[in-house]
């Protein structure tokens, strides 16, 4: 197998090595503009200071700090360096730390200055080296690496080796570290370069977090190999995000991100007629949401479909009819496939069934869990996602829910994104969630969680639903919340919902 080569494959140095004066803008921060040759110097030092703390190929560098220059160029430094990147969660309490630092065992832990005297007796349990840093890019690692040689060599590693390790939320049980190589990042990055036609004249606003998929890798390795600039905000917010706008090109955001947008009215068609594109992903995006902002801005936004585990799986086109309360079509090398549930069989379209990947996007495995890897995949190779899906005739893919949210009710089933969409479209309702809790008569019974608006009241919601859902759809039950509970990426925690209100119908 042949290792990677540092001027074509490396999803960094390739940039570097054509952008290597300090005119051309990589990112453009609050505190200033760096450039490519900024932005490498800042890898090279980290990534030397690192060799320096005995970190060997293969090591894991973990992450909890906020979102910095010098964070995102840790991240760029561990790979040059031949270590695996291990990027925490900061909302992460020091008892779940605890869980993901004894597992991974990280050779470095990086911690938020304050966190070092509760972080470093387990840090000294698994023998890492511990450094500090904190939102302003400062810290015990870059007083180390500021000793350091501004260049370094990249550690030669094959394209099957491990470059990163990403936890999921563990929302059913233990979380599990998703083994990401460089061939699955770079095919991911690749894929969508192509898909959604990124060049170096592109200028992504970035208000993500970098602990994420969609930040990390699904934003910052794009921009990094077509050679575009990033406007590199700590954060979502919007005087701050309507200031950038202007000198975009390109957003990428979670739901939540649009809705803020279209809920401030200098957002208008004007002021976002010159983007290029707006790409959503991380949390279902609304239809509605989706038609109003076209209706606002005559802009469609583009919605696409990924995992931790796999990246990017599918895209609506750039080029093309991109439909709302769809994901699109599978990406350029990527092989999806929805079955039934409980026979394997691929259902038809029009059908329900989980939805399965194949390709170089696809991950390894799961850290320090053969099983749960072994029974992750079909005998041929298909990664089986848990997410269920609906294919049309013309290949668009409609998620309907997580497998585990399927509602079984007296023997049907009942999928939650059906009766959330009727819930949705009533006069009076801002968003819901739809859950199966048990229930002594049917299993299961439905349960509608409502954010509402106005008045609307129960009686309100059932006699709406009553011609447009069969009877065992309709929710037993219904619930009123002024917001529902969500991640820090905007995905409803329906776990936490089924378990605050397990005792629902129990006599």
């Amino acid at each position: 197998m042949e290792a990677l080569i540092v001027t074509e494959n490396h999803l960094y140095d390739s940039v570097f090595a054509r952008h290597e004066d300090k005119t051309t803008p990589f990112l453009i921060t609050e505190k200033g503009v760096y450039s490519r040759a900024d932005f490498a110097e800042h890898v090279h030092r980290l990534g030397n200071a690192l060799v320096r703390a005995g970190l060997r190929p293969g090591d894991r560098v973990a992450m909890q700090a906020e979102k910095s220059v010098e964070a995102f160029a840790l991240y760029a430094a561990t790979i040059k360096a031949g270590g695996v990147f291990l990027p925490l969660n900061t909302g992460y309490t020091a008892a779940e730390l605890e869980y993901f630092i004894g597992d991974a065992t990280p050779g470095v832990l990086v911690a938020r200055p304050d966190d070092e005297e509760k972080l470093a007796p387990l840090a000294h349990k698994v023998g890492a080296g511990m450094f500090t840093l904190d939102a302003e890019g400062q810290g015990s690692l870059i007083d180390a690496a500021s000793c350091e040689s501004p260049e370094m060599e990249t550690v030669p590693r094959h394209a099957d080796d491990l470059a990163a390790i990403l936890y999921t939320s563990g929302t059913t049980g233990r979380s599990k570290g998703a083994m990401l190589s460089h061939r699955n990042l770079r095919s991911n990055t690749e894929a969508l370069a192509e898909t959604w036609k990124f060049t170096e004249d592109d200028i992504l606003l970035h208000a993500l977090p970098i602990y994420h998929t969609h930040g990390l890798f699904v934003a910052g390795n794009l921009l990094a190999m077509t050679g575009g600039r990033m406007i590199y905000l700590p954060r979502f917010q919007i005087d701050e995000v309507l200031g950038h706008l202007p000198r975009a090109t390109a957003m990428m955001g979670v739901p939540t991100f649009y809705t803020r947008l279209l809920a401030d009215q200098r957002f208008t068609r004007t002021f976002a007629e010159h983007m290029r594109i707006f790409i959503s992903g991380s949390a279902p995006l609304l239809a509605e949401t989706h038609v109003e902002f076209e209706a606002r801005t005559g802009q469609r936004i583009l919605e696409r479909y990924g995992m931790t585990e796999t990246g990017m799986n599918t895209s609506n086109p750039y080029d093309g009819e991109r439909r709302a309360g769809t994901v699109g079509m599978a990406l350029p090398g990527v092989s999806v496939r929805l079955v039934d549930a409980k026979t394997g069989d691929i259902v038809t379209p029009g059908g329900i069934g989980i939805i399965e990947v194949k390709g170089d996007n696809v991950f390894s495995g799961y850290w320090q869990m053969p099983e749960k890897t072994k029974e992750s995949f079909r005998e041929d190779g298909y990664f089986i996602t848990g997410d269920m899906a609906m294919e049309d005739k013309e290949g668009y893919i409609t998620i309907v829910g997580r497998d585990k949210d399927l509602i079984i009710s007296g023997g049907l089933n009942v999928y939650p994104k059906e009766v959330e969409e009727a819930i949705n479209a009533l006069p009076g309702v801002v968003e819901s969630a739809v859950i199966g809790v048990p229930h002594p008569d049917f299993g299961e019974g439905v349960v509608a969680v409502i954010v509402p608006e106005g008045t609307v009241t129960a009686i309100d919601i059932k006699n709406g639903l009553s011609e447009t859902l069969a009877a065992f759809k309709q929710p037993k039950e219904i619930i009123f919340m002024d917001n529902l509970p969500r991640n820090s990426m905007g995905k409803v925690q329906k776990a936490n919902l089924r378990k605050e209100h397990a005792g629902l119908f129990r006599t």
